[in-house]
């Protein structure tokens, strides 16, 4: 159910312009420069529903923390063991839904993550 709100409006604003995959406490400092009453709270529910609608990723790759993605077209997520960092990477065809469709299954979400190493890390 999509509701247009100031702070949701605001948030999604945040994700679109970032390209790294943000936590929530990072979500939320960067919307309290715009927004400096919004609760933590608020930043959570709207990235539920957010999420719930299709219009961000939420991104769990084992660190303990939940990162989201403003792009939600097909991308793999590369997640570097090392550094921490999440980088995103272009796929030239959405495999897994397809195999998924000639199943008879609709996917929802997919969510590619590989985990590995960082050229960064790797050098040092």
């Amino acid at each position: 159910m999509k509701h247009y709100s100031k702070q949701r409006e605001a948030i999604l604003e945040v994700l679109r312009k970032t390209d790294t995959h943000p936590t929530a406490n990072w979500i939320y400092e960067k919307v309290r420069e715009k927004i400096p009453n919004i609760s933590l709270g608020t930043v959570y529910r709207n990235l539920s529903g957010l999420t719930a609608d299709g219009e961000i990723l939420k991104v769990e790759v084992g660190d303990g923390f939940e990162h989201f993605d403003g792009d939600i077209s097909p991308h793999l997520h590369l997640y570097c063991k090392g550094c921490g960092k999440i980088m995103d990477q272009k796929l030239k065809s959405d495999y897994i839904s397809r195999v998924a469709k000639e199943s008879d299954f609709k996917t929802d979400t997919t969510i590619y993550v590989a985990y590995g190493i960082c050229k960064n890390c790797k050098q040092n």
